[in-house]
């Protein structure tokens, strides 16, 4: 059977780029991987606890890191940044007293950015947020699905490509459930292809969405 890859990794150096750049010495590494997962981790958990909007919705696509000696700079890609810059100033200063709270960082100084994104719907997590908002408030999956298609088709991507596994709509037994729309070319190295995985927790357990998303070639 074809194994798959995670697409991201397989063109790390031709269309996808690093999202933490870092040099740490080797005995040093597992220490900067762990504060990057701790960074992203306060950021999503903050925004989830101080964002509610309607279809419950963090729409964070992307979390870059940047670390110097002195200096940590975090940019936030965010699909819908009103959320947090309402009053932004303060929103952000909390949320750089999180991470450093987190982090206890004494010596370096901490940076946040927050960037919006043009057409939040053409960005692979943003969508997952969506279809695991809709399968809690228990619309069919496949409903979930095409309406996920229809958003992207606004965001001119050139193909789309979803999948649902687990106890879809509680079904006693798991199963695995995709659709796709447009061209998905997992094979060529040279198409920018964006991709997600992201784990929903509904009343009758875990389901799993995977997004590919072509944006186009280069």
């Amino acid at each position: 059977m074809g194994q798959k890859i995670n697409p991201l990794g397989f063109r790390l150096g031709t269309t996808q780029s690093h999202h933490s750049l870092w040099f740490a010495q080797p005995k040093k590494y597992s220490e900067g991987l762990e504060e990057d997962k701790k960074i992203r981790d306060c950021i999503k958990n903050y925004v989830q606890k101080n964002i509610r909007i309607s279809s419950g919705m963090e729409g964070i696509a992307r979390i870059e890191i940047q670390k110097r000696i002195d200096l940590i700079q975090i940019i936030i890609y965010m699909g819908f940044p009103k959320l947090l810059i309402e009053d932004k100033p303060r929103r952000v200063e909390e949320l750089q007293m999180n991470v450093q709270k987190e982090l206890n960082c004494v010596n370096r100084k901490l940076n946040i950015a927050i960037t919006r994104i043009s057409n939040p719907y053409g960005q692979p997590n943003i969508l997952a947020e969506f279809i695991a908002g809709q399968l809690k408030n228990r619309v069919s999956f496949r409903k979930a699905m095409k309406k996920a298609i229809e958003l992207t088709e606004q965001a001119n991507t050139k193909g789309i490509q979803v999948q649902i596994a687990g106890r879809i709509d509680g079904k006693e037994i798991a199963r695995v459930e995709w659709i796709r729309e447009g061209r998905v070319p997992l094979q060529t190295i040279d198409a920018k292809i964006d991709y997600c995985s992201y784990t929903v927790r509904t009343i009758y357990g875990v389901l799993g969405i995977k997004i590919w998303i072509f944006v186009d070639e280069e």
